[in-house]
């Protein structure tokens, strides 16, 4: 069997792609490494638990000789490395934790990986999963392209360009087999509610104020996070070492339009008068270093490995308030203690 090490695959992005991986590869057997913080919750892999071919090892990235028994252990082979903070609230509050986790997490990683294998690269692989948010901000007109100069604005991107510098300097000092993908907002089930689209679906149920950065004029491009793993699998198995590979939804939404689509779909689900719930929209002061706009030109990953997305977002959020919805213990359970305090010092 071929030993893949997924980090961070308890989480929202890691729990979708681990459940690809382990139903489609049967041949491979996967080792999720989570830490299970606060986002990190085996609940979402339970339908693949008592797979033969699925480890779970409970692990921090950046214990470095745990790591190495890891890899020593299950005999690791490629690594898929999604582990990480990615809140940029959090990052704001918190900027060292976020260093730690994604700066020295990462090389912690990487050094595990040149130690365990060697110098013998053949049919190996580090994949590190990044963000779009390394490149910046974009005004109206234009897109990330993989080769766009990186200009973070916030703790959380400058982490992630860290990182992604990182796994290219060990490519081209140790030879190690790299490749890096930068990817631009998720959405789907299983998200942790501190994000935008899980947290104004559970608001609006519960009539709660929808508390709205600055104007709601901020652009983001969304990504359903079930073609995102399959673009990791696609890069995965196709992708040029050395590369790095952009990954978009090819959907552009203001936040303040994508909350006003989350209402009607939330209110006509809950049979609500359509756009009852925009009341609750509260606009509060916009984050500091708030980037205007985050676009991603895709066309590389689809014109040489062949992937795009499946889903335009009018679908995708339908599937996902209806997940949502019919999952309410998933989210009442994760909404509860911790969560709360944190949720009314953010947005108080």
């Amino acid at each position: 069997m071929k030993n893949i090490l997924v980090t961070g695959g308890a989480g929202f992005i890691g729990s979708h792609l681990v459940r690809l991986l382990v139903n489609k590869y049967p041949e491979y057997r996967i080792v999720n490494m989570d830490v299970l913080t606060y986002a990190g919750n085996l609940v979402n892999l339970k339908d693949i638990e008592d797979k033969e071919n699925y480890e779970f090892v409970k692990c921090d990235i950046c214990d470095f000789e745990k790591v190495q028994k890891v890899f020593e252990d299950y005999q690791i082979e490629s690594v898929i490395h999604l582990a990480a903070e990615s809140h940029v609230d959090r990052s704001i509050k918190d900027p060292f934790s976020f260093a730690q986790t994604n700066v020295m997490g990462t090389l912690s990683l990487l050094q595990a990986a040149k130690h365990a294998w060697d110098g013998n690269f053949e049919d190996k692989l580090f994949y590190h999963v990044s963000t779009d948010e390394v490149y910046g901000s974009l005004g109206k007109e234009g897109f990330f392209l993989e080769t766009t100069a990186y200009d973070p604005h916030s703790p959380y991107s400058a982490s992630k360009a860290s990182s992604d510098h990182f796994v290219r300097a060990f490519h081209d000092t140790y030879g190690l087999p790299t490749v890096i993908s930068n990817c631009s907002n998720n959405y789907g089930s299983f998200q942790f509610p501190e994000k935008l689209i899980p947290l104004f679906i559970n608001n609006i149920c519960n009539n709660k104020p929808l508390p709205v950065y600055g104007k709601g004029d901020n652009i983001r491009d969304w990504l359903y996070v079930d073609d995102h793993a399959r673009a990791i699998d696609v890069i995965f198995h196709k992708g040029k070492h050395g590369d790095t590979y952009n990954i978009g939804g090819f959907n552009e939404w203001t936040n303040i339009d994508l909350i006003k689509v989350m209402i009607k779909t939330v209110d006509r689900l809950l049979g609500r008068e359509e756009g009852e719930s925009e009341k609750l929209i509260t606009y509060v002061t916009d984050r500091a270093g708030h980037d205007l706009r985050y676009a991603i030109d895709s066309t590389k990953l689809k014109n040489e490995l062949g992937w795009e997305p499946s889903l335009q977002f009018e679908e995708g959020i339908e599937k996902t308030v209806k997940w949502y919805l019919e999952n309410k213990e998933w989210m009442d359970n994760i909404t509860s203690g911790e969560y709360e305090k944190y949720y009314k010092e953010m947005y108080k």
